[in-house]
């Protein structure tokens, strides 16, 4: 079956179907990682996008029980150059395009995903959308220019939990490692903010020393003090960091209570919530290959990475903010600390899932701050 891929500016990427039929539509982006695709898929903060994997083949090591990120896919679409067809890895249950027709995923296959990609990166991230319906192109065009993009939406609310929890999962024994064995001598509670959490997040902390109540990205700031929780964790999440304004407001009350760790998402809305200002980035970073420098330590680590807005840098420091990280590839901040505030956060992600470990030393600079209070 006939697929069509149609992007804003009226470029057109023709191609096969896979996955569910339908129609989507969506932010196109590109990730430069060469796998951990059901982890992209099911990552929240993929929410109203359409990912473009750079890599050729996708889908051989099909999918699996464990290495999902959340209850579901959350991608609106996803675009390939080949989809594998068959599973060839011993914890595989189902192949990627069943996987995809089962939760009512569209995508596309056999098209230039290299033409695309450089497409993009000249001209920026922009709205798609994706058929395999036989819809008129004038249809197409219609439903495109009728779609309110992702400036301003508050996506947040659709992948939020709805009531709070105890995590009680933990990361398999491959992600300990002495620094944090040693570092954890009390069990200390956190109250996790749920943007868009990433299960791998909730698994490291707990592995490391902590009870973590996972509460709804509306939760207020009395409900989360009334829980009196020894911290506060920031997760990451889909959209414009600007339109989550329960959740600045929020933050910017919490703030100089407890000690407060911010991912992603949550990195943008702490800076928000204490006068830093966020800007979109033109087609934002999503993949697993990223250098981002340690400023204090002159360490590079290679990150994981899926964002699409950063928080500037000049406003940062006059909000209070020391930046720590640097993007080695455009110099955007990807780390900050408070100068007055036991507050930090990173753009990215440490807790990978896919991704290098370079950066987990992160889950263990909150555990001390915890500790120091």
């Amino acid at each position: 079956m006939q697929a069509i891929l149609l992007l804003e500016d009226e470029k057109t990427f023709v191609g096969e179907a896979i996955g569910a039929g339908g129609t989507a539509i969506g932010e196109v982006v590109f990730n430069t990682g060469m796998t951990g695709y059901q982890e992209i898929l099911t990552d929240p903060s993929y929410k109203g996008q359409m990912v473009t994997m750079t890599y050729p083949h996708i889908g051989n090591c099909g999918i699996n029980l464990e290495d999902a990120e959340s209850v579901k896919p959350r991608v609106e679409a996803l675009i390939v150059r080949e989809i594998s067809p068959v599973s060839c890895n011993f914890r595989a249950t189902e192949t990627l395009d069943a996987y995809l027709k089962r939760h009512g995923i569209p995508g596309i296959q056999q098209i230039d995903t290299r033409e695309l990609t450089r497409h993009i990166r000249q001209k920026g991230s922009m709205t798609g959308i994706l058929s395999n319906d036989s819809l008129p192109f004038s249809e197409l065009k219609r439903r495109l220019k009728s779609h309110p993009g992702i400036v301003g939406q508050d996506l947040v609310r659709e992948v939020t939990c709805d009531r709070s929890m105890r995590w009680r999962e933990k990361a398999e024994q491959a992600w300990y490692y002495d620094g944090f064995r040693t570092a954890v001598t009390n069990v200390s509670k956190v109250v996790a903010y749920d943007f868009g959490i990433k299960h791998n997040i909730l698994r490291l902390m707990t592995s490391f020393g902590l009870d973590v109540t996972v509460v709804p990205a509306s939760t207020p700031s009395e409900a989360v003090k009334d829980l009196n929780p020894d911290g506060v964790f920031l997760s990451n999440g889909p959209g414009d960091p600007e339109a989550v304004v329960y959740a600045i407001e929020a933050v910017r009350a919490l703030a100089g209570w407890k000690p407060v760790f911010g991912i992603c998402l949550g990195h943008q809305i702490l800076g928000l919530a204490l006068g830093a200002k966020t800007y979109k980035l033109k087609f934002g970073h999503h993949g697993s290959n990223h250098p981002v420098k340690n400023l204090k330590t002159g360490d590079v680590e290679i990150t994981a990475q899926n964002h699409n807005f950063a928080i500037d840098a000049a406003s940062a420091e006059k909000a209070g903010f020391t930046v720590t990280h640097l993007n080695l590839n455009d110099r955007t901040v990807e780390g900050m600390r408070h100068r007055d505030l036991p507050v930090f956060s990173v753009q990215y992600h440490p807790e990978a899932s896919p991704g290098p470990h370079d950066s987990l030393y992160l889950f263990g600079e909150f555990i001390k701050n915890i500790g120091n209070r």
